[in-house]
């Protein structure tokens, strides 16, 4: 199997992957799963896709990943994993719909806007 690139976004976060067959290790920016992500909860959103098809040891996963906080990078990598796996294998795309991971999460931050505070937030109105 040759090397399978993907490519996922959340909010201004950007992650690119690059699948090939190994031993299930994960690499972000050249450091480690548990390096990069020492929450829990955010490794957990990162092996999602491979969870739910059971194959969380037969590929070795290297990404790179930029913009954007650590829950938005964490759920572009989720994006970015489950699109390379459903270019591995086109079978598996129902079973990542089902669980919500191939759908782009298209919600972004609003701009501030001139006189206001901040998106939506106006400065309190004074009649008199």
């Amino acid at each position: 199997m040759e090397t399978i690139n993907a490519l996922g976004r959340r909010k201004s976060a950007v992650a690119r992957v690059y699948v090939t067959e190994g031993s299930g290790k994960i690499t972000i920016n050249k450091r480690d799963l548990a390096d990069y992500f020492p929450s829990p909860i955010l490794q957990y959103v990162v092996k999602q896709p491979l969870e739910t098809l059971n194959v969380a040891d037969k590929y070795d996963i290297k990404l790179n990943i930029f913009g954007g906080g650590f829950t938005g990078q964490s759920q572009a990598a989720r994006l970015a994993i489950a699109r390379a796996l459903v270019k591995i294998n086109e079978e598996d795309k129902s079973a990542l719909r089902a669980a919500g991971f191939v759908t782009r999460d298209p919600r972004e931050v609003e701009r501030k806007k001139p006189g206001q505070p901040k998106a939506r937030r106006r400065f309190q109105f004074s009649k008199r």
